[in-house]
């Protein structure tokens, strides 16, 4: 084969079909024209040479990207002129620039630095154009060109992605900064439309039928903004910045994927992007049948939904934890508190307790920090600060009421809040009400499962809580909270005297969190009740590490006295071991 390296100019005339079909003899006469006076004469002026022509659109190569892009700029300038002088009736092009190696069959060029010019030219906009890396790395220096960096882009039939850049018309450009608008006060995202890969028209409306449920699903999501498909969908058919979308519709992230149907089966890709920044927080890849379409919706949805939330969460608090101190609100302050949940030192639940302090002073009715701070506190005494436990209580059920009368309607909220008022207040019947209501709002939440199955357990319903927390685990397997949901598990296969399941969860707990006291009283207590006493031993010492003091006599006064049955399991297991009484 004869190859040899040749930038490509792809363009197309835009709603040529509809032109036809409205003013066929016009169309056509005004198409002649821009041939004869615009597309020839200035291919000639910058030595390009037309190989293939297609009804409305065409293909010229140049030897040089330079040439390339001049000739586009030159044409997309000409015929803006045209435009101007004769009121707007004139035809517009998109173009598509490529600088790649190109199969030479008599007349004809072929190969991927061909194709790639192809799959660029839709992606631009009506009088703008698109141009490849390759294209853009040639200009420096010699063309002086303003374009918006859209990152890299999938293209059809195109095996590696291509890093795309956008000139666009000078109308358009000046126009994007009067639709700024500020960004939402809470986690804001704008799911746009999936991109049809199939190459069938008509599979467009599956595709918008899976990223319609996906904006239902993020939009119950009670902390996270979401963009109605109004407003997300003005973006379709455009090859649009993520920058640009959360400038325009004032979000942090933005969604976006693309859906492949064929052969009986559909591949989803998704990816979430921080809009500010253009930096990928997350994306993954959904394979499956077509034997039902409104299942396969659903199963997408709540992949992604289930993905995405605890996602958004972890980038939220690096966000708050980039933000000068002098800058921070309520928000931010909560934000900041929760990675100190998750150590179980000490120091740490001291920085959270003063994080939210300062929360809810810019803000006294703020539902999570009251939330999280009642949270804190029911840590604090599970570790065994204070001694005793019980001259905390009131405040605890306080911030929880405090909590669900603020925002009645935060599934969040009415899970933690109910932990703590069936905990500590033995409030069962208005924490299983608040356990529905909330299990109801937020059926995505991990926490939302896991703070249910733990109000459920102190509750006395032990087979719901095991069935919320294994919720919890499907829901979210890697969060940072896995090692409570393990040990609340452990609490509950105790109360049922399965103690070798008990003692598995309480080692994945002590395993993902070896700070947590509670857990190596758990798994002390299961191992010995098991016959396992060396390892009850191992994890009695571990125990005894954390807590030198720590005796039965300690046991209770950090142990709720409405709670104190809950435990005798661990208290029987632990007297396998010899802990003193004093």
């Amino acid at each position: 084969m004869d190859r040899r390296l040749a930038a490509i100019l792809a363009a197309d005339v835009v709603g040529y079909s509809r032109q036809i079909g409205a003013d066929e003899a016009g169309t056509l006469a005004r198409l002649g024209a821009l041939r004869a006076e615009v597309l020839d004469p200035l291919l000639a002026e910058h030595r390009g040479r037309l190989f293939k022509t297609m009804g409305d659109g065409f293909l010229a190569e140049f030897s040089s990207a330079v040439q390339a892009v001049s000739c586009a700029l030159a044409i997309q300038a000409r015929l803006a002129e045209r435009a101007t002088a004769a009121g707007g009736e004139t035809l517009q092009l998109r173009i598509g620039l490529h600088q790649g190696d190109v199969v030479v069959q008599g007349g004809d060029l072929m190969g991927d630095g061909v194709n790639i010019a192809a799959r660029l030219e839709p992606l631009a906009e009506p009088g703008g154009i698109c141009l490849s890396a390759r294209v853009r790395e040639d200009l420096q220096g010699r063309v002086t060109i303003t374009a918006e960096d859209m990152g890299e882009q999938t293209l059809r039939n195109i095996a590696r992605p291509v890093r795309i850049f956008r000139i666009r018309p000078p109308s358009a450009a000046a126009a994007s900064p009067a639709r700024t608008l500020a960004v939402a006060d809470r986690p804001s995202i704008a799911v746009l439309a999936f991109t049809n890969m199939s190459g069938d028209p008509e599979q467009e409306y599956f595709a918008d039928g899976i990223v319609e449920e996906i904006i239902t699903g993020l939009s119950r999501v009670r902390w996270l903004f979401t963009i109605a498909r109004n407003s997300s969908f003005t973006y379709k058919g455009r090859a649009v910045d993520v920058r640009t979308v959360g400038r325009e519709l004032g979000v942090r992230y933005v969604l976006e994927g693309s859906i492949r149907k064929g052969a009986g089966r559909v591949r989803i890709t998704a990816q979430l992007i921080e809009a500010e920044t253009g930096t990928h927080v997350w994306a993954d890849r959904f394979d499956s049948d077509l034997t039902d379409v409104f299942a396969l919706q659903d199963q997408v949805t709540d992949s992604i939904v289930r993905a995405i939330a605890p996602t958004l969460r972890h980038a939220e608090i690096e966000r708050a934890r980039r933000k000068p101190p002098d800058s921070l609100d309520a928000y931010d302050l909560y934000l900041r508190a929760l990675p100190h949940f998750y150590a179980m030192t000490r120091a740490d639940s001291d920085t959270g307790l003063e994080l939210l302090q300062r929360a809810l002073a810019i803000a006294p009715d703020y539902a999570p920090a009251l939330m999280a701070r009642g949270l804190l506190l029911i840590f604090r005494t599970g570790q065994g600060w204070p001694d005793p436990v019980d001259r905390h209580i009131p405040e605890i059920i306080a911030l929880a009421h405090r909590a669900v009368a603020s925002d009645p309607n935060d599934p969040e909220v009415l899970a933690a809040s109910a932990q703590c008022l069936a905990y500590l207040g033995a409030q069962y019947d208005l924490a299983v009400q608040l356990v529905e209501r909330a299990c109801a709002l937020g059926p995505n939440s991990a926490f939302v499962w896991f703070w249910s199955g733990a109000a459920l357990f102190h509750s006395g319903q032990t087979q719901k809580a095991l069935a919320a927390l294994d919720t919890a685990i499907r829901l979210d397997p890697v969060s940072p909270m896995a090692f409570a949901v393990q040990m609340v598990r452990g609490y509950a296969l105790m109360r049922l005297e399965r103690y070798e399941e008990a003692a598995q969860a309480a080692s994945q707990s002590t395993r993902l969190n070896p700070n947590l006291a509670v857990a190596w009283r758990v798994s002390a207590a299961a191992l010995a009740l098991c016959g396992r006493m060396d390892e009850a031993r191992e994890a009695a010492q571990k125990l005894l590490e954390l807590e030198p003091d720590f005796t039965f006599a300690k046991f209770r006064r950090s142990t709720p006295s409405v709670a104190a049955g809950r435990f005798d399991q661990q208290i029987a297991g632990l007297r396998l071991l010899g802990i003193p009484e004093q």
